[in-house]
């Protein structure tokens, strides 16, 4: 099983906390070019920034430029946590990524595919339901120049955070605690509640976190009852990467050259944008995963038991 096996590599609960704190130093150490380019951006301008809020620093850089600065701190998350993977618990990146022998890229592609038409299909919608709500962003060169940012770095950062919280934690949590249900509910909420920064709630309020969980909580259904991240890895790659490249706004962690740009009232985003995917999008795609892959026991898989092998000699994976 997925998160048992964690139990055939290092995994002392003490193990995990160092491995956090690394990963998050590498983050910071990340986040250090976009900081330096965002000050010397504002001191070039005056050097006040008693007024300005994320969304606004956000806005202080060429939109690429921004994109590019601001993914990087996740690359070198990642980074960090392959590295506090492989030697300090003396796991391979298969054994983090899925229960099966080999990473499924099958199962990548097809929900990356089902999940980019189904969303695109929705800002389309919404597009030609309410073109006054929007503006045609589409700049041809910088356009291109943001598939390419786009295309390489939005996986690193979904990547990212899915290795980080469908994988370590969700297998160093679950071989400490000995249960799934723990592991499960407390990263989806620390996932939606690391969000809690970005700018969009700022603007939507506090409502907006109930997507921002929820949509963690799908995620680590979806690892649990596939063994594995493949689903979580396609999907939030999917997600993030056509968000980037088709709609923005300026009250968006996302701040790019879009094909078009939102230009409706923050304030008036209710439940087709927040509840609706949660509630009723998600369930549905559940449903579909759980037959296309034949999903059995959910009750076990969810909120099961974690066991150790019988023997307590646990084989490490080279």
């Amino acid at each position: 099983m997925y998160i048992a096996q964690a139990f055939n590599v290092l995994h002392d609960w003490w193990r995990y906390l160092v491995g956090v704190i690394i990963v998050s130093i590498g983050v910071v150490i990340g986040q250090i070019p976009f900081t330096v380019a965002v000050l010397a951006k504002a001191f070039s301008n005056g050097g006040d920034m008693t007024n300005l809020d994320q969304s606004k620093l956000l806005s202080l850089l060429e939109p690429n430029l921004s994109l590019f600065l601001m993914l990087l701190s996740f690359a070198v998350g990642l980074l960090a946590v392959i590295l506090v993977s492989k030697y300090l618990h003396k796991q391979t990146l298969t054994h983090l990524t899925t229960s099966r022998k080999k990473i499924d890229w099958k199962r990548f592609l097809f929900i990356f595919i089902l999940w980019g038409v189904i969303s695109s299909s929705f800002t389309l919608g919404e597009y030609f339901v309410s073109p006054e709500d929007y503006q045609l962003n589409f700049k041809l060169v910088p356009f291109l120049i943001l598939c390419i940012i786009a295309i390489v770095m939005v996986p690193l950062q979904t990547s990212f955070e899915e290795y980080l919280f469908r994988g370590y934690l969700m297998q160093g949590i679950g071989v400490i605690v000995k249960n799934k249900w723990i592991p499960l509910i407390t990263t989806s909420t620390v996932f939606g509640l690391l969000h809690i920064a970005n700018p969009e709630v700022e603007k939507l309020g506090y409502v907006i976190m109930v997507y921002y969980i929820g949509t963690g909580l799908f995620l680590g259904i979806i690892t649990l009852m596939d063994e594995g991240m493949e689903l979580a890895l396609g999907f939030h790659a999917a997600n993030n990467l056509f968000t980037a490249l088709l709609v923005t706004a300026d009250w968006t962690a996302f701040q790019t050259h879009s094909v078009l740009k939102d230009m409706s009232d923050p304030e008036k985003i209710g439940f087709m944008e927040i509840f609706f995917p949660v509630f009723v999008v998600f369930p549905i795609l559940l449903f579909i995963l759980s037959k296309k892959y034949k999903w059995t026991n959910w009750k076990d898989k969810l909120f099961g038991s974690v066991t150790p092998p019988p023997s307590e000699d646990y084989k490490i994976l080279e």
